[in-house]
């Protein structure tokens, strides 16, 4: 396939983008030495600017080279509805009254472990909230275990190691752990109409697999970490003494059920986003600040990627349909770690006559390595954007987290692979 002059200007646009997550400290620390424009380079800063910013670029570049007809036709060709859902479905799950319900049932869950409170709780957050994606969808459940890991260890002024190790495991559980249904994961949302992957599919060729490999990445980091889990109290927080009321929390939820359905169409959820905000503003007393503006930035950065996304086919594409099944779950694992992982799948919907084992490959493969970077997986961006404060510099190192995802990612590939 020959490329445009435009598609030739996204690639690279794309790799600066890759390159500029890897530059935030640099920005940071320009910000602190060039006080005169610190506003400027504390929003470059912003891991998730990164990809909004250079996608503004190229539509810059599009109305330079083919017209600004061209350009705005090709943005309304774009799909924004996974940015947007986001957005809503982080500001919802990210409230006080749905976080008191879920580390109420954390609690309840983690009674039941003969361990230390601090290993327990954590022990269950890793292991149980990422699998509750394939219902709740992943934002959703990255959201969720995101608020419950700051409040109950980052917050208790946890180790560095500890701090990545979290992340990277928290990362590729939550890539993998929506696998259990064919609507909750966007790499299998993009394929399952396609290839009529329903629910007990899912459950049976990638599930069971995704579930025992989330039960082994969250023991492994509780056993390697337990000395410092154990030292870590996770009492009660004092917030949680001004409860919501019942009525209150029902309607949260209610709401939150109403998103995750009406996920694939923009008009519903925003609605409700709209009528909960009304809400939360008439029950103030019992909120915390609401996590717009992490939800905006996050919701950027994924609308960027869209954007930029789409001029990579063009390489994308041949690459791995020039691949062997076991060459493509290879292939699709370290392709991931570029791109998102549910442009690799959405490419290998497009093509007819793949066999039954390319296609388990290529979404095995595409889930496998949605951990490794920020921008492997579309909820990262939201997990990241909730602990970033507590690690130095409110930035985290891309080699570090890759580091850390690393083992995890291995788990789960052996368990995708060779089970």
């Amino acid at each position: 396939m020959t490329p445009t002059t435009i598609q030739l200007i996204g690639t690279l646009l794309f790799a600066v983008a890759i390159l500029h997550t890897f530059a935030t400290a640099f920005f940071e620390h320009l910000a602190h030495t060039r006080p005169a424009h610190a506003g400027l380079w504390h929003l470059l800063g912003e891991v998730e600017v990164a990809f909004g910013f250079w996608a503004l670029v190229l539509i810059v570049a599009m109305f330079v080279t083919d017209g600004a007809a061209a350009a705005t036709h090709y943005l309304d060709s774009r799909s924004f509805t996974e940015p947007l859902f986001v957005f809503a479905i982080m500001v919802i799950a990210g409230t006080r009254p749905i976080l008191q319900t879920a580390m109420t049932g954390v609690r309840v869950v983690s009674s039941a472990l003969p361990l230390p409170q601090g290993m327990r709780v954590y022990l269950t957050v890793l292991a149980l909230v990422p699998l509750l994606g394939s219902f709740i969808t992943e934002p959703a459940a990255m959201t969720l275990a995101a608020l419950l890991l700051r409040d109950a260890f980052f917050r208790q002024g946890c180790s560095t190691n500890l701090k990545y190790a979290t992340l990277g495991v928290l990362f590729v559980n939550v890539s993998i752990g929506g696998t259990l249904t064919p609507f909750a994961a966007p790499p299998v949302l993009m394929v399952a109409g396609a290839w009529q992957w329903d629910i007990a599919f899912m459950l049976g060729t990638f599930g069971w697999k995704a579930a025992l490999a989330v039960l082994i990445n969250a023991l492994g980091a509780t056993v390697v970490f337990r000395q410092e889990l154990s030292r870590i109290s996770t009492a009660i927080d004092p917030r949680e003494q001004n409860r919501a009321p019942l009525a209150l929390v029902i309607t949260h939820l209610a709401l939150l059920a109403m998103v995750v359905v009406f996920a694939h169409h923009p008009a519903m959820f925003l609605g409700i986003l709209l009528l909960f905000l009304g809400i939360a503003q008439a029950y103030e007393q019992y909120q915390d600040r609401l996590i717009l503006r992490e939800g905006l930035l996050v919701s950027f950065f994924l609308a960027g990627l869209v954007v930029l996304g789409g001029q990579q086919q063009w390489w994308l594409q041949p690459i791995l349909l020039g691949m062997g099944a076991d060459a493509v779950f290879v292939g699709a694992t370290i392709l991931t770690a570029f791109t998102d992982n549910a442009a690799l799948t959405y490419l290998g919907s497009l093509v007819g006559g793949l066999s039954d084992a390319f296609k388990y490959a290529l979404v095995a493969g595409a889930v496998t390595g949605g951990g490794l970077t920020i921008i492997a997986n579309a909820p990262n961006p939201a997990g990241l954007a909730i602990l970033r404060t507590y690690f130095d510099d409110e930035a985290v190192h891309p080699l570090r987290l890759f580091l850390a995802a690393l083992p995890p990612t291995l788990i789960a590939a052996a368990m995708f692979w060779c089970l």
